[in-house]
Parts: structure tokens; sequence; C-alpha cells
């Protein structure tokens, strides 16, 4: 650095947060650009870039495209999964409700069959109640005659007359 560029960097060091910069506002230190080679320079980088951002841009499109049928198809294979898993559940409820139906049909049978032991057996014990009361009646008659002949018998004292 030379010994004349140092003043002014002390100097624009210096400046306060308030002051503005010597530099600021100078538009002679900028070269004229030609606004005919600024309006080709900028064709030239849009006519070079363009094509392979057009390509980029309908590239995205297509990908974002795809990318929403893939989730539309995603979304039907889940609620297949979801109706599969479903269908597994309900053909458990259907086999649980088999399950009990056989065990209400076994208890319906135990029950019919224990319906006609009981019948049966109200039977017999009918039977051998009036069998008992029978053979009781029997053995009261059988006393009663038994009483009667022991009354003839015994020997009765004659009469005098």
């Amino acid at each position: 650095m030379s010994v004349a560029e140092r003043p002014e960097e002390e100097a624009a060091a210096s400046l306060g947060p308030n002051d503005t910069s010597p530099d600021e506002g100078v538009v002679e230190d900028l070269p004229l650009i030609d606004e005919k080679a600024v309006e080709q320079l900028t064709e030239g980088l849009i006519s070079y870039y363009l094509p392979d951002l057009q390509q980029s841009k309908s590239a995205l499109q297509e990908l974002t495209q795809n990318q929403v049928v893939l989730l539309e198809t995603l979304e039907q294979e889940i609620s297949k999964f979801k109706e599969c898993n479903w269908i597994l559940d309900i053909n458990a409820l259907f086999s649980e409700a088999k399950h009990y139906h056989n065990k209400l049909v076994n208890i319906r049978n135990e029950m019919m069959m224990l319906h006609e032991k009981t019948s049966k057996l109200k039977k017999r014990a009918l039977k051998l109640q009036q069998k008992k009361q029978k053979e009781e009646l029997e053995r009261e008659q059988q006393r009663e005659k038994e009483l009667e002949r022991e009354k003839q018998l015994t020997a009765k004292p004659a009469r005098r007359m």
C-alpha cells in the first residue's frame, strides 16, 4: 500500500454510523455499459440455459405427476390391506360364532338328554312309589286278615244261656 492511500482508510475507519461514506453515490466511477450489449448478453444467457431449464421443468412436472399416481396407488393398496384385515377379523368372528354355536348345540343336546333322563326317573319313581303303596296296602290287609283270624282262633268263652 502506498502512503497516499492510508489517510483515506483512516478517514473511512473514523466515520461514525450516521456519517456517509465518501464513495456513496458516485456513479461516475462505473464504466458506461452499452444497453444493446447488455440485452444481447442477457438473451445469450437465457438462450443458453432456457432449454435445460425447460427440460428440467417438464421432468419435474412428470415426476410430480408420477408421485401423485404412486401416492394414489399406495393409498389403494393400503385400503386393500385394511380390507384384508377386516376380512380376517370377520373370518375370526365367524369362526368364533361357529365355535359358540357348536357349544350351544351341545348344551341343548345335553339338556334334552337330561330332560329325558329326569322324565324316566320320575316315571320310575312314581312306579316305585305306587308299588310300595300297593305292597304296604297288601301288608296292611294281610295284617288285618291275620288279626281277624287270630280273633277267630282265640278261645271264646261259651255263652251261658
